[in-house]
């Protein structure tokens, strides 16, 4: 009899490990997704707008009549290519007036220094006068003015003749031009074209003044330069370039509370158009360990936000704090440990403490 308890006792004790270790039938089945620790490098976006940092506006220094236009209308020039030409004619025959003017004042002014040495040796010798000396003297130094005024004529008449040809001042790209052959030109004709910068770009953007304290006060940023900015296009594609911070405005706009930053990137394939709007995603180089899980574990109710995890075989709620997004996951900053498996599969059947049968799904996170 006694050989015959102690055998039902181990049954029964066998059976009952069964039971535990065996989910029961009716236990819920869900997908979990193991709650990861990794490396973010969290991003703040702003609406930026592209700059060229060199922009110029081409005008005409001298009037005359247009010859030729030398460019293509949306090429990259190169500074010191001719853009256009006004005709010469009348500029080249100013240029050799003023030629002959100075030659004839440069006669003028070596007559009047061999009459001033004259004169000198006359007084030397008792044979010429005071006066006749100080005539010849102030003729000679009137000579002399009128050799330096026809040269600043002849450098001023050369300078209109180089005015003809209008060139690059900056490399970049050349806009559509406003004016034709045939056409008069002149001081007064306004922009011909313009030719912006192309590479690098800046980008330009309000920052209220709590982020930028929040990202430059942190332990691991002290200067808003060691952020790294990101630019995001309006079809959702990512740039490839990396730019840095290299102003930050020395007021705060009274009516926005915010601060205009600008950040230079480089644009080496021209993707980048002045003007452009853009979408700026700031962050660090030093990124740090964050927990992160799929969004669609995330559930909201009016106490906030939380998320079920598997322990032991049951369904437990947790409360968690999201600090952002890093791709199709969420950042985690309160709430989790790590290693948790959430539950994102099956979350509309289950409750807290419920059995649940849980069966691991491949991630889907991903970075931006």
């Amino acid at each position: 009899m006694r050989m015959i308890l102690v055998v039902l006792m181990v049954f029964g004790a066998t059976l009952a490990a069964r039971a535990q270790s065996t989910p029961p039938t009716d236990a819920i089945p869900v997908g979990t997704v193991r709650a990861e620790q990794k490396p973010i490098s969290q991003n703040v976006e702003f609406v930026g707008r592209v700059e060229a940092p060199e922009r110029v506006e081409v005008r005409a220094r001298v009037k005359g009549y247009l010859e030729e236009v030398l460019f293509k209308e949306g090429d990259m020039i190169k500074a010191g290519a001719p853009l256009y030409r006004i005709e010469s004619d009348t500029f080249e025959a100013d240029v050799k007036q003023a030629e002959g003017a100075l030659q004839r004042s440069k006669a003028g002014y070596d007559l009047a220094v061999i009459q001033l040495q004259r004169a000198e040796d006359l007084l030397a010798k008792a044979a010429g006068t005071v006066v006749a000396r100080d005539q010849a003297r102030a003729l000679a130094d009137q000579s002399k003015g009128a050799v330096t005024s026809d040269e600043a004529n002849l450098s001023n008449a050369k300078i209109n003749l180089g005015y003809t040809v209008i060139s690059a001042p900056i490399t970049g790209r050349i806009g559509r031009t406003n004016v034709t052959i045939g056409n008069v030109v002149g001081p007064d004709s306004g922009v011909l074209t313009t030719i912006v910068s192309q590479d690098p770009m800046y980008v330009t953007f309000p920052v209220s003044q709590r982020e930028l304290m929040k990202h430059t006060s942190s332990e691991n940023v002290t200067d808003p330069r060691e952020l790294t900015v990101r630019i995001r296009f309006s079809d959702g594609t990512t740039y490839d370039q990396v730019g840095r911070i290299n102003f930050v405005d020395v007021s705060v706009e009274r009516t926005t509370d915010t601060v205009t930053v600008r950040a230079v990137i480089p644009n080496p394939k021209g993707q980048l158009t002045d003007g452009q709007l853009v979408r700026v995603l700031i962050g660090t180089d030093k990124p740090e360990t964050k927990i992160v899980i799929p969004q669609a574990s995330l559930i909201a109710d009016q106490s906030g936000v939380y998320v079920f995890i598997v322990e032991e075989g049951k369904a437990v709620m947790r409360r968690v704090k999201i600090g952002g997004e890093s791709g199709t996951g969420a950042i985690v900053d309160e709430g989790l440990s790590g290693g948790e498996q959430v539950i994102v599969e099956g979350l509309q059947s289950v409750r807290p403490g419920a059995q649940v049968r849980a069966t691991p799904v491949p991630s889907t996170l991903s970075g931006t």
